[in-house]
């Protein structure tokens, strides 16, 4: 495979879709922050040499790569936070932070193109799901693009708040890092009660009384 292209997005347009938006996710699998969802409506210019999924992109490019697509894309970004993750679990929370994106593009595409096997409940319009979409489809690459780099960076932000767990590093997800300063400093807001390894953590703590 040479990566993504604009095949998905030319099929929906001959379908009569004239705004096709890529909807993708990161950070399902982190012990710790926010899933974050990304939606993008490419537009209907030259596109920047080297868009593809963003885990096979460095840092350096990934950034560029975001910025090009802020400048020149109708594109959103959102958080679903702890909160929802632990009341929803994790494979709702980050359904809805798909559907959330979608929702906060400045055009309401006519046509959704989502990362994955599953298409969203309560998307507000037609949307198939494409397996591996951030390597096939131009729009998924560029929404996974901005939909890490955004992460990332908010894990910065916490990972200064809360030193010690690594999350500069390993945005939160179950490195042996991160398992070991869970162990030794415990657990913090930002962590995923409903996730195992947080959630034993806080059974063998003891009970305080006032």
């Amino acid at each position: 495979m040479n990566g993504p292209d604009l095949s998905f997005e030319l099929a929906a347009r001959a379908r009569g879709a004239m705004r096709v938006a890529g909807v993708d996710e990161v950070g399902r699998g982190p012990l710790a922050g926010p899933v974050t969802a990304a939606a993008v409506i490419l537009p209907d210019i030259d596109l920047p040499a080297g868009l593809n999924d963003s885990k096979k992109l460095s840092a350096k490019r990934r950034q560029a790569l975001d910025e090009w697509v802020r400048a020149n894309c109708d594109w959103a970004v959102v958080h679903v936070g702890v909160e929802e993750i632990d009341r929803l679990n994790i494979l709702r929370a980050s359904q809805l932070a798909m559907v959330r994106a979608v929702a906060a593009l400045k055009q309401r595409p006519c046509h959704a193109l989502i990362d994955g096997n599953l298409i969203p409940e309560g998307l507000d319009c037609p949307a198939e799901a494409v397996v591996k979409g951030d390597a096939r489809s131009l729009s998924i690459a560029a929404a996974s693009i901005l939909a890490k780099v955004e992460r990332d960076r908010l894990m910065v932000d916490l990972a200064q708040q809360h030193p010690g767990y690594g999350w500069e590093g390993n945005a939160g997800y179950p490195t042996a890092a991160h398992r070991e300063a869970l162990e030794r400093l415990g657990v913090t807001p930002h962590h995923r009660r409903s996730f195992g390894p947080v959630h034993k953590m806080l059974c063998k703590q003891p009970l305080t009384s006032d």
